[in-house]
């Protein structure tokens, strides 16, 4: 959905020929994936960073379109509200010091970020999603000036014949219930997203090793545990974006069953993920019907279709600088910040787990059913890392037990196999061992703040963005 459109209101000509092109361009993936025809290339990494613009009161400040063009970086883009941004790392290859170039890349467009925010007067902040935001903040008034989010809002009403989209979030203490007119409270939940190319003959055993990897991302990345004053899962951003754009296959538009449009999948991947391809084809209806007159060779509606459907783990497809095609994973499960040092930290837990899982001998997803791995993945969002989990033999433990035990001594063997020196990598993964030793996640030290200082969400906002600007890891932050 990168790209922007010319119109948000669409004919039945324009859906029937959308269509026949998604159709066309389907078929020609299948015949590029069977030819061996994609890109086979050493393993490369990406990701976009959410962040939001503050007003010198801690709450939303509609001003990235003022602050994007006094920026004036390629690399940072406007998101769905206009007190939203995205930033953006040039891809870097998975060899020699791939996370130190990225913690740099954060460190310096995050550090001009702060630069422009002053001059307006205001400040930039990198967090799930924002406590002291309220519902009346998230109106048609406060999106982006760009027809592509006009367009969507309305496609998403008409699948769901112009009636409400409904929140309701049930946590351990607190829970929420309301109504809302628009797309708009997607703009709530920010997130770091984390993009890997994939070989196309791996590009199963990838995806499923990221779909088991989720309930230990989102339970050690979680930073949401308040929304509209709410104190409801360790990460709210998840049953939030779910029930946000709440539109799934079938007749109508339905959001129930297997194909919601946010959803964990309905299934592990298979071979080269283009059974993915043909499932977002056939039974998701087409949000966005802009009709290219690029040729099928572009792939222009295959990607515009899947850019509206929103797995936890999407499979992309794209093209690389040198024109040529490739399949990309892009993990969307982990929450902004903390602080650029958890970031990082966090990608290189992500990129090491999931090769070293991806490689194991036997597919883990052969032992684990794709049930167990969705409820993991839930079970997880909702409790962080006291969440109980169950992995290889049915055993059940704590995620934090999992992370210790397992997948921190996996994530270690994988970035090692990669070739990358202890040196680059063994610094992150230690924060992520004193994140999960300490229990000192986002959504715990904000919970722990608010359970001594009380329910003063500026005060909380405040004294989290003091820790933040000095790029500490959260489990070094004090109440």
């Amino acid at each position: 959905m990168g790209d922007d459109i010319a119109d948000s209101r669409f004919s039945q000509d324009d859906f029937h020929r959308f269509a026949q092109a998604l159709r066309d361009e389907t078929l020609l993936l299948k015949e590029w994936l069977r030819d061996g025809l994609l890109a086979s290339d050493p393993p490369r990494a990406g990701f976009e960073l959410e962040a939001w613009l503050l007003d010198r009161e801690w709450r939303p400040a509609p001003v990235n379109a003022a602050f994007l063009e006094r920026l004036n970086d390629a690399y940072a883009v406007p998101e769905l509200a206009q007190f939203n941004i995205e930033l953006n790392g040039p891809p870097e290859w998975l060899s020699e010091r791939p996370f130190t170039a990225m913690h740099r890349a954060l460190e310096s467009l995050w550090g001009r970020c702060q630069v422009t925010a002053e001059q307006l007067q205001v400040r930039p902040l990198l967090i799930g999603i924002l406590p002291t935001a309220r519902e009346e903040d998230f109106t048609l008034a406060s999106m982006s000036q760009l027809p592509r989010y006009r367009a969507l809002n309305e496609q998403v009403l008409q699948l769901r014949n112009r009636q409400p989209l409904k929140l309701d979030i049930r946590g351990a203490y607190d829970s929420i219930s309301l109504e809302h007119a628009d797309v708009m409270l997607e703009a709530a939940a920010t997130s770091l997203q984390l993009h890997l190319q994939l070989p196309p003959a791996l590009a199963g055993r990838y995806y499923n090793a990221a779909t088991l990897l989720s309930a230990a991302t989102v339970g050690l990345a979680a930073n949401s545990p308040y929304l509209f004053g709410s104190a409801l899962w360790q990460e709210t951003r998840i049953p939030l974006f779910e029930q946000a754009v709440a539109v799934g296959g079938g007749p109508g538009g339905r959001s129930v069953g297997p194909f919601r449009r946010v959803s964990f999948g309905s299934g592990y991947g298979r071979d080269n993920l283009y059974g993915l391809f043909v499932e977002n084809r056939q039974h998701y209806p087409v949000l966005l019907p802009v009709c290219r007159e690029d040729g099928p060779e572009r792939l222009a509606h295959l990607k515009l279709h899947n850019g509206t459907i929103w797995r936890w783990n999407r499979p992309l497809v794209d093209f690389d600088e040198n024109g040529r095609c490739h399949l990309r994973l892009e993990h969307r499960v982990m929450s902004a910040g903390p602080s650029l040092v958890d970031t990082v930290a966090n990608a290189a837990f992500f990129q090491g787990a999931v090769h070293a899982l991806a490689r194991r001998e036997r597919p883990m997803e052969t032992e684990i059913p794709f049930p167990v791995a969705e409820r993991n993945f839930y079970s997880a969002a909702r409790h962080g890392l006291a969440a109980e989990i169950t992995w290889l033999d049915g055993r059940q433990l704590k995620l934090r037990d999992l992370i210790l035990e397992s997948l921190l001594p996996k994530a270690r063997q994988g970035l090692e196999s990669l070739g990358l020196a202890a040196v680059e990598y063994q610094d992150y993964l230690d924060v992520i061992e004193a994140r999960v030793q300490t229990g000192r996640t986002g959504a715990a030290w904000q919970l722990g703040w608010t359970a001594r200082h009380g329910h003063d969400m500026q005060g909380l906002v405040a004294d989290y963005w003091r820790h933040q600007v000095h790029d500490r890891p959260v489990h070094e932050w004090s109440l």
